[in-house]
């Protein structure tokens, strides 16, 4: 059987983040023929123009997305938004379509009770714009996130049903598309 390969992209560039957290443990609840790598240098790209040609950056980006069969992205809320970081990384695949067509799940965690859920909004409208392949079943949105962190993994039993639930569709929509 093939390897799944998911990306993993954080929305924040801290080393201890709590959304890098939230990917590394996904990677503790994938099928046994997936792997997950999360992404390294999105500080390293360039702020989006048009007219600029893509970099040495913009393009491992670009190709680290084209070699996943799916992408699950964690972000933060800041300012009750996308962190400015993932969403110009984003805008630098609108006209070239690496997102076209993929599978991605989106989670967003946040110390505060709304889990995030405007920058999840946020991302949502983006990776639509960008021609992703997603369903009601393919977002979470976790609160109060800080308290359910042990040993540098999530250790909250309902937050880790959450995000087995989004694996398992992510993993759902790549056997529907017979990538699997």
């Amino acid at each position: 059987m093939e390897q799944i390969r998911i990306l993993g992209i954080s929305g924040s560039l801290r080393t201890d983040s709590t959304n890098t957290i939230i990917l590394n443990t996904c990677k503790t609840l994938l099928p046994a023929n997936a792997a997950l790598t999360i992404f390294q240098g999105l500080d390293r790209i360039p702020h989006f123009s048009p007219g600029l040609e893509d970099n040495e950056a913009v393009a491992s980006f670009k190709s680290a997305i084209s070699q996943a069969d799916a992408i699950i992205f964690s972000t933060p809320e800041y300012a009750f938004g996308l962190p400015g970081t993932l969403k110009n990384a984003l805008d630098w695949t609108v006209a070239t379509g690496e997102f076209n067509d993929k599978p991605v799940a989106a989670i967003s965690a946040s110390p505060l009770n709304t889990g995030g859920e405007n920058a999840l909004a946020s991302l949502l409208l983006t990776l639509t714009a960008l021609g992703t392949l997603r369903n009601d079943h393919s977002a979470a949105a976790i609160p109060n996130i800080k308290g359910k962190i042990e040993h540098g993994y999530v250790a909250d039993l309902q937050i880790l049903k959450i995000l087995q639930s989004v694996i398992d569709n992510l993993i759902s929509q790549l056997e529907q598309r017979g990538v699997i």
